[in-house]
């Protein structure tokens, strides 16, 4: 049962472990958050930890249903998980350029090749496990609206 079970507990801790590294890292990003002008539709930012758990967890679960498949198309997979690790180094970073740096217009260009590359994994992803794409559907809408935040953020507080 491990056997079965085990790339998707370490691929869903390596996900999760990256997410928790950029909070401790920006630890006061929700102070920062509270303290800028806000956008309409700007959520609390109580909700950002919650929203980002659940993204990290599909994310690593679907990384962990292309590794699985792997051998559906050995090439693909491997590119595939590639763009996920580039994906991962993507978003993390975006944090610390957004928070520790406030380079908001930077971040928001930042995000706008986190959001191609998402698009792109998402594909990939589709080519091994459809379940494993659509499992990416919620990051990309994330994304998405986080895009809006941070440029009315950067328009609003320049």
């Amino acid at each position: 049962m491990w056997k079965k079970y085990k790339p998707y507990i370490i691929s869903t801790a390596i996900a999760l472990g990256i997410g928790g590294l950029s909070a401790l890292l920006t630890k006061n990003s929700m102070d920062i958050y509270s303290q800028l002008k806000q956008p309409p539709l700007a959520p609390p930012g109580s909700i950002f930890p919650i929203i980002w758990t659940i993204l990290f967890i599909l994310m690593g679960i679907g990384s962990a249903m292309v590794y699985v498949n792997r051998d559906k198309d050995p090439f693909e997979a491997a590119s595939a998980l590639k763009l996920y690790i580039t994906n991962l180094v993507f978003n993390f970073l975006w944090t610390i350029v957004f928070f520790n740096f406030r380079a908001f217009l930077f971040a928001y260009i930042w995000l706008m090749i986190l959001w191609v590359i998402i698009i792109i994994m998402i594909f990939k992803f589709n080519k091994i496990s459809k379940t494993a794409a659509l499992l990416q559907i919620p990051y990309l809408l994330w994304v998405t609206f986080a895009s809006y935040l941070n440029l009315m953020i950067y328009l609003l507080n320049r």
